[in-house]
């Protein structure tokens, strides 16, 4: 059974509620652009408004990963495998793509450069038969943001697989692409619900670009409970996935002095809060909702 022809549809803007509260580390992160090829784009229409935008959203996400310092990995199937290296995917999609450049190629618009990394891909997830992982334990990276096609196939197995080799997995949902806009949901829904964490461009950038800023020091006002969350996590030495709502910042080792600093930061910034403020209730959840109304 081949690849159907595929339809396109919109890609949605909901995120599916996510279990673990996870956030890109540049210092810590691979992008995986993951089977875009000719072939695989060619059961589209690759005129079509999801191809556009999947491919625009892709560029970007690309250029901000390299200027953040994060290494591009892609896959990309080869033409004219033999039965033994096939095996069961012959069962299920046929005999696959045959060796033409103009379908094995990555398709032009998202062609990997020099600086980046092309691994041959044999299996659903990315991991099995390439040297993703060697690779990820040589350079200390242990996450994995995640965009391409097919998101329930490929995409949705290398999560998984990550998960199962303590791998936090980052899927972008409008990075992704599908067979329909059902399958699509599924995979955001499993990913998020069991193996990784879902987020789209916008959420994704916005975490890259703070990471950076609090690496420099910079210290700007939060946008949102994450940012927040980011910062505090940064000032304090503690991963962000260990940083809790509710708890007492105090017990995560916040003090008089880093908290002046802070509020000192924020109000060059043009944030109007007081120390008394945030010291009268030092939870992350408590600051977020004082923030977030002097916002509005």
């Amino acid at each position: 059974m081949a690849i159907p022809s595929i339809s396109g549809y919109p890609l949605s803007k909901a995120i599916p509620e996510n279990r673990v509260n996870w956030s890109v580390d540049p210092q810590r992160a691979v992008l995986l652009i993951h089977d875009m090829q000719q072939y695989f784009l060619n059961f589209y229409d690759v005129e079509s408004e999801l191809i556009q935008t999947l491919t625009r959203n892709i560029q970007t996400i690309k250029q901000t990963c390299i200027d953040a310092g994060i290494p591009v990995v892609y896959t990309a199937q080869p033409g004219d495998q033999k039965q033994e290296d096939r095996a069961l995917l012959t069962d299920f999609w046929g005999p696959g793509l045959k060796a033409d450049d103009s379908i094995t190629r990555i398709f032009p618009a998202l062609a990997p450069t020099e600086q980046d990394i092309v691994y041959t891909k044999w299996r659903y997830s990315a991991f099995q038969r390439t040297p993703l992982k060697a690779m990820m334990d040589e350079t200390g990276r242990d996450q994995l943001i995640i965009v391409g096609i097919y998101a329930h196939i490929g995409c949705l197995q290398t999560a998984a697989e990550a998960f199962m080799t303590d791998i936090q997995a980052f899927m972008v949902s409008d990075a992704v692409a599908d067979f329909s806009e059902s399958d699509h949901e599924m995979a955001l829904n499993y990913v998020a619900g069991r193996c990784g964490y879902v987020l789209d461009k916008q959420q994704l950038l916005s975490q890259v670009e703070s990471a950076d800023e609090l690496a420099a020091g910079d210290y700007s006002i939060p946008q949102s409970q994450q940012h927040l969350t980011q910062q505090l996590a940064a000032l304090l030495e503690v991963p962000v996935d260990e940083m809790t709502p509710d708890d007492s910042l105090l017990d995560f080792g916040l003090d008089s002095v880093r908290m002046m600093s802070l509020v000192g930061d924020w109000q060059q910034a043009g944030l109007d809060v007081s120390f008394m403020e945030l010291a009268a209730k030092p939870s992350l959840q408590d600051w977020w909702q004082l923030i977030e109304k002097k916002l509005t």
